[in-house]
C-alpha cells in the first residue's frame, strides 16, 4: 500500500490544515506550524522534545570545560613547540659561527681600506 501523497495529507493536530511535512521521527504529518527544523530534521513537537531531552542526559556524561580539548591537543602543541625550539636552537648555532670581526665592525673597516688601496693602486698605474 503506497501512502497518500502530502497535498492530500491533513495535519495531525489541525484537521482543517494541509500537511507541509512529515516528522522524521515518527513519521506522521503536520502543518508548517507544528514542525520545527533541528539539526536538518524536521520534527514533531514530541519528537523534537525527545530528541532534545535525550541530548542533555548524553551531554552529562561528556567532560566539559577546556582541559579536555586541550589534552586533545597536547601532543600537536608539544610537537610545535620542539620544531619552534630546534628552529631557534639552529639560528643560534648559525650565529655563533659568524667571526666575532664580523660584529665588531672591523671586517667592513677593512673592506673599505682594501678598496681605497686598490683604487689608489689604479691611479699609480695610470
Amino acid at each position: 500500500m503506497t501512502p497518500a501523497p502530502l497535498s492530500k495529507m491533513r495535519c495531525a493536530r489541525h484537521a482543517e490544515r494541509e500537511a507541509a511535512a512529515c516528522c522524521a521521527a515518527c513519521g506522521i504529518a503536520f502543518c508548517r506550524e507544528c514542525v520545527s527544523e533541528h539539526e536538518g530534521r524536521l520534527l514533531c513537537a514530541a519528537c523534537l522534545e525527545k530528541t532534545v531531552s535525550g541530548a542533555k542526559a548524553g551531554d552529562a556524561a561528556r567532560p566539559r570545560g577546556w582541559l579536555p580539548a586541550a589534552l586533545k591537543r597536547a601532543p600537536v602543541i608539544a610537537a610545535g613547540a620542539a620544531w619552534l625550539w630546534l628552529c631557534f636552537y639552529l639560528a643560534g648555532l648559525l650565529i655563533e659561527k659568524i667571526p666575532q670581526s664580523a660584529h665588531e665592525g672591523t671586517v667592513w673597516k677593512q673592506a673599505v681600506e682594501d678598496s681605497d688601496a686598490n683604487a689608489s693602486e689604479w691611479e699609480d698605474a695610470e
